[in-house]
């Protein structure tokens, strides 16, 4: 029987003794660690464990950056644009309104709105360049174009206007004898309004006018100036785009009050398709109580008389569809006293004799019982050149002066399609008052 094999040692005579060491550490086990306490799992584990902390704020941190230096650059491009902008809208007014070759136009100063994406026109003029007049077509200190945020509501990306204290000059400059072409500045020879549209980069949807005025004018030679006016203007013109999807054929309502010649209430009302290739709407106006003595300059220079006394009502009534026109106006004279004793000692001869065959006339005329000179002048034809009826007319002046008198106020006639959704404000005690049965 062989004697058991001595156990197998390792020859640690001829090995450095920190070899030696690190021999017997590997073969013996590490009595005081676990394995899963092991320095190399540690850190193992914790980056496992710190990479949810650790990554989301840096990640929160690189987008914050990435957004503060988004916001300062859009402030700085702001205030660059905020600082050049309004120089660079005065050029594109001011160039736009010299585009036309009829119209003069420059603008002073213009406000920037961002906040409400508007922009404000200060001190515009609009001059007419074919007539030698003095004073200018179109003048206003402000106009605001904005974004019309009921548009949006809708839908509809449009524009809104809004006009403070609008002028605008009519002038028969051929009575001045200064107009060569012998054109008026009325504003019919080129599309003055629609160059608002051109101000804006939206369709205008609507208009508002607040404290306007209208004027006609004339400046004859040797003689005093003509200025006949509406003041106290106030007007509205809403729907020109049809935000709200509407069928009706005339959707486009257009409402204004005022005084003529700071006496006399003025109503104004209509209804529109924007969209007729001709025109299409139905309109009605009226005017109460204008003093005439106020009228003395427009009827010496184009009537050569002039009124003592007396009131002045005035209805117009007109139905258009595809450009073909029907409708009415009724002068109604109340009160009037044209020609007087005076008159034989300030007149000359011809002057009081003319004076005396008008006011006979009217006289003559006039339905005494109301004290009212007046007629109903119908007219048809294109909107361009209507017509009036002269036998209606003449039959009218006789039906007011000895069968029934006209009252301002609209007719039910079968000649005009009357809207009953345009009604004129209900009367007051300034209104002229009715005797038997009138009409």
């Amino acid at each position: 029987m062989e004697p058991a094999a001595a156990p197998r040692c390792h020859d640690t005579r001829n090995q450095p003794a920190g070899s030696m060491n690190r021999t017997i550490d590997a073969n013996l086990p590490d009595l005081h660690t676990s394995p899963a306490d092991a320095p190399g799992r540690d850190r193992v584990l914790d980056a496992k464990s710190e990479e949810p902390s650790s990554v989301a704020p840096k990640r929160m941190r690189r987008w914050l950056r990435v957004f503060a230096c988004l916001a300062l650059f859009l402030i700085v491009v702001g205030v660059v644009v905020r600082a050049f902008l309004p120089s660079v809208i005065i050029y594109y007014v001011n160039k736009t309104l010299d585009e036309n070759p009829l119209y003069d136009g420059k603008v002073d100063d213009v406000d920037l709105h961002l906040y409400r994406g508007a922009y404000t026109i200060k001190d515009v003029k609009l001059i007419k360049t074919t007539g030698n007049v003095p004073v200018p077509l179109f003048s206003a200190p402000e106009i605001d174009l904005a974004i019309s945020w009921d548009g949006i509501r809708h839908g509809k990306l449009v524009g809104s206007v809004r006009m403070n204290s609008p002028e605008v000059n009519f002038v028969d400059s051929k009575k001045a004898g200064s107009d060569k072409n012998g054109e008026d500045q009325t504003g019919a020879g080129g599309p003055w309004l629609a160059m608002l549209n051109d101000l804006f980069p939206f369709k205008i949807n609507r208009v508002l006018i607040n404290n306007g005025s209208v004027h006609f004018r004339a400046y004859p030679i040797g003689e005093k100036p003509v200025d006949v006016y509406l003041s106290r203007l106030e007007a509205n013109v809403d729907n020109l785009t049809n935000i709200r999807d509407e069928t009706a054929p005339m959707i486009t309502t257009v409402t204004a009050t005022g005084l003529a010649m700071d006496t006399a209430r003025f109503e104004y009302q209509m209804k529109l398709d924007p969209f007729s290739y001709k025109p299409t709407f139905h309109m009605m106006m009226r005017l109460l109580n204008l003093d005439v003595t106020r009228l003395n300059d427009l009827t010496r220079t184009y009537g050569a008389f002039d009124f003592e006394h007396g009131w002045f009502d005035l209805v117009i009534e007109l139905d258009a569809k595809e450009g073909y026109l029907k409708g009415y106006t009724k002068p109604l004279f109340r009160q009037l006293k044209i020609f007087t004793a005076k008159d034989l000692k300030e007149d000359n001869v011809l002057e009081a004799f003319w004076e005396a065959l008008v006011g006979g006339a009217q006289e003559l005329l006039k339905n005494h019982n109301r004290d009212q000179f007046g007629t109903l002048i119908p007219f048809t034809g294109q909107v361009d050149g209507p017509k009036a009826n002269i036998f209606d007319t003449i039959i009218n002046v006789l039906r007011n002066g000895f069968i029934r008198a006209y009252l301002p106020k609209l007719q039910n006639d079968r000649r005009v399609i009357h809207d009953d959704s345009l009604q004129f404000q209900p009367p007051t005690l300034s209104d002229p008052v009715s005797f038997g049965d009138d009409t």
